[in-house]
């Protein structure tokens, strides 16, 4: 029995082994007919891709679908390439339609491809509405939401800078804040937002928004397409459209980023061994006793302190779905955003949800939903970094305290790290936003739509700042440790709600006539606009109970000393009621004509009777390319002049209601025994009982033209804006209460063009296109004769008729006094006395004398021209985008270091002060007593020109063909880097500097625009 066992177990051994063998020679007698027979279907296709007219095309792409095989037509058009049956090429070719056919038993496939008519079919936002862009006679600029995804901004407006011709962008480097918007310049005294409306409705930001949510963005700047916004449309209007789904299978996409932030542009300060060089000098020109420099050893750079390497995240999921009938989207965001002064932290969580049904086929209903909830960051001040001498130690081991400044600057400035460290998440605040629409649409008798429409925006907004008690090092006290300010802790509270509610009803008429040769859309509408917003503020100190804890959930106006309590508020509300018509007519598909008209009720002037402003526009449009003696010019593809004019209303005012004044406290009066005070009130100014709205008269002429097969685009217009019956301050004579009325005007006008040429040789694909802008402004009258607004923490922006709004006024300086003999050739300084190292200011108006009647337009903030470049680079899935932009023709005003309240750090640029005879003709003498070298003067003026790269994007997307295989519908990998380099001519961390209507480009202390570096992946399945 053991020896058969033994061998059976011999047998089945071999046996297994044959086998093994067997099993291996089948597997690659397998192997090799699976091979043979895919080398018998791989076959070569040959063919010729052709236009309309059956001229070859050089250069055409063929390529495999799903993958990166492909090649090139020859110069004959011929091309040929190896494919299998089951594989579906594409053809394609700049400014001619895709066309994708399978290749199945053919081994010859000629393409005809046909001009690609999408430039002139696209469709396009407008108010109440859509259109082709061919049929409109405007300026309005379509940007998709693909350019603004995958970059690092927490607001989707940032990622415009640079890319729409007439658009201003002055970005902040603060976490989580909003950019500065100026549609064609700054049209008035009181304001220069443009209107953002979200998916309908009316509203005065978008930061609510993820800019991975965003389909499409329209930005509107000409009369014709702004007037049916009627009191609202005057600073330019922005549409935002958020995504929906499309028709097909359910999608869940996954888009994340991360990086860091650094300041790379820092302000030059002298170190700790030029401080005391130059402020000993400083005290010697002063005639001050030497300081003691003993203790005060250090060489700190403030600005390395409390600048840090910021992180930064942008996080979004969605999921969309749809079928014939039903859609749905569904996005969730997340951002986190650090600043690059250490704690400063913001974060943002956002929702976007929609939901579209048809009930039949000719009835629809929807909601669209927005929703965010953002922590603002707690932001600190860069000025203490510059003005702190780096003679100061940081820190003090022993008492493990922060140490005070020297005496010389204590009293005035703290120590930067006190911001930075002690006070550091100090403001608590909780921004709520919820933003949204129902609407139901309706098509009848064959050619209208009627589309009702109710949205709603509430944002709540509450924030809580304690102030702590603060202990440093100072060794000139008793004890060696010093209690800053009051040395008494407080806490303060608001409590702010706003509402928006509207409702939109719109009627639209489309139809075509005798054959198609009149074609027509005309829109009618009603709509109601309500907007209300509450504020509460209240503030308790510490008193003469216990202090307030320093711990957030005890910051609430509910503690401390009550006697010490003190509360205010904030109230309005006001609607608007409107009616509206559009009629967009084209005959022949080349006599284009727009006209839109509203009439406005707004319940901000129903105390003067004047409730109603009506606002129109018209325009007209000539598709020259549509003519028959063009169609023999085979290089121009579509030719169209357009011109506009319309008038506009602009209701940006700081007052909720002109018309209405609130009433101020005045005099008092005694009466009666007991004696009694009766307080006395009085209108805060007396307001024109004809007072109105400002209106904008406007008016624009151009063209656009697709040349070379649509490879390039050009296009280029003249505008001009008149803002007529300025809300303007008139002041009260000898004292009396002022009033206000219509009195002024403002204008705009310059020359913006764009041009892009696309184009596709091979596999490679390449786009370049830019945008000038140029914009003038002037004030062409206020009020009355010489009145002037004066603004800014230094009084040195002006609006005064005959010049620029919030131009910069001062002296100019012809040089620096070289010599007492200087002074004497020189005209009479009658407004100080001057020694030589002074600066030596021009005799304007040539009466032998400086007074302050030479005083004159030193700097305009206003950029002359601005510009942006871009480039984008693709080859088979690489993908290469650069944005540049930048702007010139404007100045700077520095104000953060022209003050004497304490003794400030130098700026590097005072090492060539001057100190002798010939030893500088630019930079004055160090000499705070000198106060006329802190006259606003254009020493203090920086050219604000600058060239930016702005964004430089690298991206791969993975082969569909690969990616099918692990059921994945797309994948891309990209690295961004933003504000890689500023070629800039100020001092200052950046060039670009916002500010109000009457009072910007003033550099106060700005705060750093950072280059962002960031690495992310975008995944669909």
């Amino acid at each position: 029995m053991e020896k058969f066992n033994a061998m059976r177990t011999r047998f089945l051994q071999h046996l297994q082994t044959k086998t093994i063998k067997l099993k291996g020679v089948i597997a690659l007698a397998c192997l090799l007919l699976a091979s043979a027979s895919a080398f018998a279907q791989t076959k070569t296709v040959t063919g010729t891709v052709t236009d309309a007219a059956n001229e070859p095309l050089i250069g055409a792409s063929v390529l495999v679908q799903g993958t990166s095989t492909g090649t090139i037509t020859d110069m004959d058009g011929k091309y040929s390439i190896s494919v299998t049956p089951d594989d579906i090429l594409v053809f394609s070719y700049v400014g001619m339609t895709t066309q994708s056919i399978k290749v199945g038993t053919q081994n010859v496939i000629n393409v005809t491809l046909k001009e690609d008519s999408q430039v002139l079919a696209e469709t396009v936002v407008i108010g109440y509405g859509s259109a082709k862009k061919r049929d409109l006679t405007g300026s309005i600029t379509n940007i998709k939401g693909e350019e603004l995804a995958n970059k690092p901004a927490m607001n989707p407006l940032s990622s415009l800078q640079g890319k729409v011709a007439g658009v201003q962008i002055v970005n902040s480097g603060r976490a989580g804040a909003d950019p500065e918007i100026r549609i064609r310049g700054t049209n008035s005294i009181n304001g220069y937002k443009p209107l953002y409306i979200v998916d309908g409705l009316f509203n005065d930001n978008i930061n609510f928004l993820n800019p991975e949510d965003i389909e499409s963005m329209e930005i509107l700047k000409d009369p014709s397409s702004l007037a049916i916004f009627g009191v609202r449309g005057a600073n330019g209007v922005i549409i935002i459209t958020t995504k929906k789904a499309k028709e097909g299978q359910t999608l869940v996409n996954i888009n994340t980023s991360f990086g860091f932030k650094k300041v790379v542009d820092k302000v030059k300060m002298v170190n700790g061994s030029q401080f005391k060089e130059l402020y000993s000098e400083q005290l010697a020109n002063q005639g001050d006793d030497p300081f003691d420099y003993t203790g005060w050893d250090a060489n700190t750079n403030w600005q390395d302190e409390i600048f840090q390497n910021a992180f930064i995240t942008n996080n979004n999921i969605s999921i969309t779905g749809a079928s014939p009938k039903h859609s749905f989207y569904l996005g969730v965001g997340y951002s986190y955003e650090q600043g690059n002064i250490e704690h400063e932290k913001f974060s943002k969580v956002t929702i976007n949800a929609s939901n579209d049904y048809k009930i039949t086929d000719f009835l629809k209903v929807g909601f669209q939903f927005n929703g965010a909830r953002m922590l603002p960051a707690d932001s600190k001040q860069v000025l203490n970094a510059l003005r702190a001498t780096p003679i100061a130690p940081v820190y003090n081991n022993e008492y493990g305290l922060y140490t005070a400044l020297p005496e010389f600057q204590k009293a005035q400035i703290n120590n930067p790290m006190v911001d930075v460290e002690l006070k550091a998440n100090t403001t608590k605040a909780e921004n709520y936003r919820a933003s949204g629409n129902i609407y139901g649409e309706v098509d009848f008798l064959k050619h209208f739509n009627f589309r009702a429409t109710f949205s709603m925006d509430y944002a709540s907004n509450n924030g809580r700042t304690y102030t702590p008690i603060v202990k440093v090092y100072d060794p000139t006290v008793n004890g060696d440790i010093a209690t800053l300010g009051t040395g008494k802790t407080e806490v303060s509270q608001f409590k702010e709600n706003e509402t928006k509610v509207q409702s939109d009803y719109v009627l639209t008429y489309t139809n075509s006539f005798d054959n198609g040769n009149h074609n027509l859309t005309a829109t009618a509408g009603f709509t109601t606009y309500y907007n209300s917003l509450s504020r509460l503020d209240g503030a308790r100190k510490q008193g003469v109970g216990l202090m307030i804890p320093d711990n957030p959930d005890k910051w609430f106006v509910s503690i401390g000393d009550a006697a010490t309590a003190t509360n205010g508020s904030t109230q309005w509300e006001r609607s608007t009621l409107s009616m509206l018509a559009r009629v967009i007519y084209n005959y022949k598909g080349k006599y284009l004509f727009n006209g839109s008209f509203r009439r406005d009720g707004s319940s901000a002037f129903s105390y003067t009777g004047n409730e109603w402003q009506n606002f129109f526009s018209l325009g007209g449009g000539w598709l020259m390319s549509e003519e028959e003696f063009m169609k023999d010019i085979k290089w121009l593809d579509m030719l169209k002049i357009k011109a506009s004019y319309g008038t506009l209303g602009n209701q940006n005012l700081d007052k909720a209601y002109p018309a209405e004044p609130l009433l101020s406290n005045a005099y008092s009066a005694v009466f009666g025994k007991p004696s009694i005070i009766y307080p006395g009130y009085q209108l805060a100014y007396l307001p024109n009982p004809n007072l109105r709205w400002e209106k904008v008269e406007a008016w624009e002429a151009g063209f656009e033209t697709n040349l070379l097969r649509n490879r390039l685009h050009f296009e280029g217009v003249y505008y001009k804006k008149n803002t007529k019956d300025l809300l303007a301050e008139v002041p009260g004579i000898s004292g009396t209460v002022p009033g206000i009325g219509n009195l002024g005007q403002i204008q705009n006008k310059g020359v913006e063009m764009a041009v892009t040429w696309r184009d596709q040789i091979g596999e490679w694909g390449y786009t370049v296109s830019a945008n000038l802008t140029t914009i003038k402004n002037e004030v062409k009258s206020l009020v009355q004769e010489g009145y002037s607004i004066i603004a800014g923490d230094k009084q040195q922006s002006y609006t005064m008729a005959g010049y620029p709004i919030g131009y910069f006024y001062g002296y100019k300086v012809a040089g620096v006094y070289q010599s007492q003999a200087d002074i004497n050739s020189s005209p009479e300084n009658t407004l100080a006395t001057v020694t030589p190292g002074d600066l030596k200011f021009a005799d304007v108006n040539g009466d032998g004398k400086i007074t302050p009647e030479d005083r004159t337009m030193i700097g305009n903030p206003t950029p002359k021209v601005t510009y942006g470049f871009s480039l984008g680079v693709n080859y088979r899935n690489w993908s290469l985008d650069i944005d540049m932009m930048g702007q010139g023709g404007n100045q700077i005003f520095r104000t953060w270091d022209n003050y004497n309240f304490a003794q400030f750090n130098y700026m590097e640029q005072r090492l060539g002060r001057w100190h002798g005879e010939g030893t500088s003709n630019s930079q004055p003498l160090l000499n705070s007593k000198h106060s006329i070298n802190m006259l606003n003067s254009d020493y203090y003026i920086e050219s604000g020109r600058f060239f930016r790269i702005r964004n430089v994007q690298l991206a791969y997307a993975f082969d569909k063909s690969l990616l099918a295989k692990i059921r994945l519908q797309a994948l891309k990998v990209y690295v961004n880097i933003q504000n890689l380099k500023t070629w800039k001519h100020n001092t200052g961390y950046t060039p670009e500097l916002g500010g109000t209507a009457t009072a910007f480009g003033v550099d106060n202390g700005s705060y750093p625009v950072p280059a962002v570096y960031t690495f992310g992946i975008n995944l669909t399945f």
